[in-house]
């Protein structure tokens, strides 16, 4: 059973799989804080009534879920990152005739001066990988295994084509450049996007603010100007607005969200 004391990030990596993250008890309980803060603001803003307060803010129990797939897509980021550093780090040992062993040895030293933090996710896997081979595994069945635990589309095609040089004897230096030259215009590709979209993003954002601040700004400067929208039909024209509000900034999240 995992150290609860341990960092959530590093019981993670020691159980391998990047489609899950633990998520600490402190972790968790601001998670909570935070997310029912805010929904109980967004009520009394909108209501002013305290129970429907509490019963929005209550919709906060489904945010660590939501926070826990935005760590996990994070962290699956930053490991895509460090693997194209790898390739890189592969390719020039393997042409500079190194052995494929030496090669992968070589890539975890060379990570460790880009990542002094040895409990970086990367460096983990290559020396998972250097102690499954000194124990006799092939390095192919290792790579397989870490690509399906990445669950990303770059480590599984690369270690299916090492695997695949291995068994017919494939120039392995030549798959390693065609792979990482792949996957670094693809991930320039993917970086110019977001670039392109950041300001759009910044606007959804805002857009999705300024509704708030007005309701805001009304209530608390012409109370007698929005008090029939606190009772009677007005809940109902309230509870409208909150949704489209809701439904909008969900649909600009989902068409800026770049490789969701």
């Amino acid at each position: 059973m995992p150290d609860k004391r341990m960092p959530a990030d590093i019981r993670a990596a020691e159980i391998g799989n990047y489609n899950h993250y633990s998520m600490t008890s402190a972790e968790t309980a601001t998670a909570y804080l935070l997310a029912g803060s805010l929904l109980f603001a967004i009520g009394f803003l909108f209501y002013k009534n305290v129970a429907i307060c509490i019963g929005i803010s209550l919709c906060a129990l489904y945010y660590p879920q939501l926070r826990r797939k935005q760590l996990v897509r994070r962290r699956k980021e930053e490991l895509r990152r460090q693997f194209k550093h790898a390739l890189y780090s592969l390719s020039s040992a393997l042409s500079a005739g190194r052995s494929v062993e030496n090669s992968f040895r070589e890539a975890a030293n060379d990570l460790r001066l880009l990542y002094p933090d040895n409990s970086t996710d990367m460096i983990r896997e290559l020396e998972r990988l250097n102690r499954r081979t000194e124990n006799g595994e092939p390095i192919e069945k290792s790579l397989l295994d870490f690509g399906r635990r990445s669950g990303l589309e770059d480590v599984l095609q690369f270690a299916d084509a090492f695997a695949a040089c291995k068994r017919t004897g494939g120039d392995l230096v030549e798959v390693m450049r065609r792979t990482t030259n792949l996957i670094g215009e693809k991930m320039e590709i993917e970086q110019d996007i977001s670039v392109m979209v950041a300001q759009k993003r910044f606007e959804a954002r805002a857009l999705g603010f300024i509704p708030f601040i007005i309701v805001a700004f009304l209530a608390f400067s012409s109370p007698d100007y929005m008090e029939p929208l606190y009772g009677g039909l007005g809940h109902l024209v309230m509870s409208v607005s909150l949704v489209l509000l809701g439904a909008s900034q969900w649909l600009a999240h989902k068409i800026m969200d770049i490789g969701a």
